[in-house]
């Protein structure tokens, strides 16, 4: 099947009002689809689900080692963090045990996802700046590497030594040439796979073994969920529901990945039309479907069967996952 299959449901009532179309592949470690929805071979781009690969040169390089960094640090350079102070203060930190500062980041600011972060920021009146991207413990990695390289200051040039280094951990993960790249909202090239390769790269860092580059940082991520996205985001709400057996990451227009190190399987899913909502509960119910995720778990019923509120807050209908998912 090459057409997007359907993912997830809304329900108003009895009514199937709309149905989110997308593909999915769960690879093992040998490479090889267990099981897929849509088109395996459909060229994607990860956005920010595959941090995790973009982490890679740090800690292959030896850059991680010599600047010193816990996995804290690791989990939040494979992050999309909501931006509050747990997040924020620590890229300051490492920024300055780098003798960088703010503007020395590439990723543009933006106010904070995380809610009362924001409402306290606007009531004081601050203004946003570069920590408070998401992406900027990933850059706060690029900065370390580039200081371990001695290279220049624009990371995010596509032939910066550290650009370089990320395309050549993208293709050795996937297995394949990148066919290009597009930038991301954060600056940063990003390259593009077939959604088959991509989730064999994550089947690839789920089958590394304990002490490699790869079962670092994913180690780094279940471990720390709350560096990875936040309180009330689907990947740290997600992770901790799977008792540290799953390291998730979410991606723009509906990406994301899922790295299952007991299983040895990888799973890498879009949604067609780029919405979260559909990537959030296709996920879950896929991580449900392997037994990662216990489907009674809080986690699990909150974004499987999502309220739909309308402005009077009362319940219209559920986000549900497509019966072909379940």
């Amino acid at each position: 099947m090459t057409q997007p299959a359907p993912m997830a449901e809304i329900w108003r009532g009895p009514f199937l009002e709309s149905i989110h179309l997308g593909h999915a592949v769960i690879c093992d470690d040998s490479g090889q689809i267990v099981q897929a929805w849509g088109d395996p071979d459909l060229v994607v781009l990860s956005r920010s689900s595959s941090k995790m690969i973009q982490a890679l040169p740090l800690l292959e390089s030896g850059a991680a080692a010599q600047a010193g960094l816990t996995p804290r640090h690791l989990a939040l350079a494979c992050a999309s963090h909501s931006g509050m102070p747990i997040h924020t203060n620590m890229v300051r930190d490492w920024l300055a045990d780098l003798a960088l500062s703010e503007p020395s980041l590439r990723c543009g600011p933006h106010y904070p996802s995380h809610r009362a972060t924001e409402v306290a920021m606007i009531q004081a009146r601050e203004t946003p700046n570069q920590l408070h991207n998401n992406c900027s413990g990933k850059h706060s990695g690029f900065l370390t590497l580039t200081k371990h390289l001695g290279a220049g200051p624009e990371y995010i040039d596509t032939d910066h030594p550290v650009q370089k280094a990320v395309l050549e951990a993208f293709e050795r993960t996937t297995g394949a040439p990148s066919p290009g790249f597009g930038i991301d909202g954060c600056s940063a090239p990003n390259f593009a796979s077939t959604l088959h390769h991509m989730a064999r790269a994550m089947a690839h860092f789920a089958a590394s073994p304990d002490y490699s580059a790869e079962a670092q940082l994913h180690q780094a991520m279940r471990a720390h969920p709350e560096y990875v996205a936040g309180d009330g985001h689907a990947c740290t709400e997600l992770m901790r529901a799977c008792n540290g057996k799953a390291a998730i990451k979410t991606g723009a227009e509906g990406f994301f990945n899922a790295i299952l190190p007991d299983l040895k399987m990888g799973i890498s899913l879009k949604i067609a039309d780029g919405t979260t909502r559909a990537s959030e509960c296709a996920m879950a119910a896929i991580l449900v479907k392997l037994g990662v995720l216990e489907p009674d778990h809080p986690a699990a019923l909150r974004i499987m069967n999502a309220e739909i509120k309308n402005r009077r807050d009362i319940v219209t209908g559920y986000i549900r996952p497509a019966p072909a998912l379940l």
